[in-house]
């Protein structure tokens, strides 16, 4: 199960922190497929990036929420774990 709980995540630009996402929240269980609908630039796909830690850092900050997936939190797994989940579980 993959489970988003108030993820808020910003880039630092030159003029400044933008917020792409604020205060996500979503629940996918095993066997359900999940589509993610919303106008350019809404944070789709920055959401998808920071559920497995691909958006770039810096700029790119997580800075609240909690993403779990089977109950293992994904913000603080190391990244060589984090790799093999990537590649083995989550593909």
């Amino acid at each position: 199960m993959l489970e988003i709980r108030n993820l808020s995540v910003s880039f630092d630009t030159d003029e400044g922190r933008i917020r792409a996402v604020d205060d996500v929240s979503l629940e996918i269980r095993k066997g359900e497929v999940l589509g993610l609908v919303g106008e350019s630039g809404c944070g789709k796909s920055v959401t998808a990036m920071s559920t497995l830690r691909l958006i770039p850092s810096p700029p790119g900050i997580i800075e609240a929420g909690q993403i779990l997936y089977n109950d293992a939190d994904m913000l603080q797994i190391p990244i060589k774990e984090l790799r093999k989940l990537r590649g083995n579980d989550i593909s």
